[in-house]
């Protein structure tokens, strides 16, 4: 078994063995096992979405996914349960039983979830996708949430919280590993932060803006002066009102602002 076998092992260990330990055969004993994962108990098993689902669950490793699929079974036992083995068997599943929920490995051969997920947003589908991954990285959380995904999972927290995930996308909202809160507000801040200068740029006359593209372009002010056949301290004045519209302050502040923002003029 590679690494990331042994490590989706690690996760469900306890509940692998009382899944398919021949020696534990009875159903009783096996539920009882998979509510003490999760924190309940035999008579609290029941807890379901608010309407009957759909449920795709996609991932390469059997022996997680079938752990995955029986804690599912028990804690939604409305829900229709539906595996794949890797990417393009989790898009033709898609495309065959229309599931409302499609929760995903991002590490999948042929086709890895952020693919997937990605694919499904392009095909307009309304399915909630839950992304399920290894790797506590930002940019993959970034791009999931890019590509719209509803919930993010570190898989070894899955056990302890895939029930609140799916009650949560299922409710139309986002869900992530609190561990990964931080990625959250940063994107949170830097989309304000998009929005504001947006806002800033479209404040901006025709002149400012084709003077801050210059700018952009390593210009300085003699040199913009002479392009636009204007004089120096009429290119100063416009870089000091270019510079109160975006509220920046500093010496070369509208220098780094015009090269960090250069896709945007």
């Amino acid at each position: 078994m590679h690494a990331a076998g042994r490590a989706d092992a690690e996760v469900l260990a306890p509940l692998c063995f009382h899944v398919y330990s021949p020696f534990n055969a009875d159903p009783g004993d096996r539920r009882v096992c998979v509510a003490h994962l999760n924190g309940l108990t035999k008579n609290s098993v029941t807890s379901g979405l608010t309407k009957r689902q759909t449920i795709l669950v996609a991932d390469d490793h059997p022996v997680f996914r079938r752990g995955l699929v029986q804690i599912l079974e028990e804690q939604f036992p409305r829900a229709r349960l539906i595996e794949a083995g890797n990417g393009s068997e989790a898009l033709i599943a898609v495309h065959e039983h229309k599931p409302t929920i499609a929760i995903l490995d991002v590490d999948m051969p042929k086709r890895n979830g952020l693919e997937v997920a990605a694919e499904i947003r392009r095909r307009g589908l309304s399915i909630a996708v839950v992304i399920l991954t290894m790797h506590d990285n930002e940019e993959f959380f970034n791009r999931a949430m890019d590509i719209g995904v509803m919930g993010y999972l570190l898989k070894d927290s899955v056990v302890s919280e895939i029930t609140s995930c799916l009650q949560t996308v299922s409710a139309g909202r986002h869900y992530y590993t609190p561990s990964l809160g931080e990625y959250w507000v940063r994107r949170d801040q830097n989309k304000q932060q998009q929005k504001s200068i947006q806002v800033g740029l479209s404040a901006l006359t025709p002149t400012e803006r084709n003077i801050l593209k210059l700018i952009a372009g390593n210009k300085t002010t003699r040199e913009i002066a002479e392009d636009l056949f204007i004089s120096p301290k009429t290119v100063e004045n416009h870089r000091s009102n270019i510079a109160g519209k975006l509220g920046l302050r500093g010496n070369n502040a509208v220098l780094r602002f015009a090269l960090e923002n250069k896709s945007r003029l």
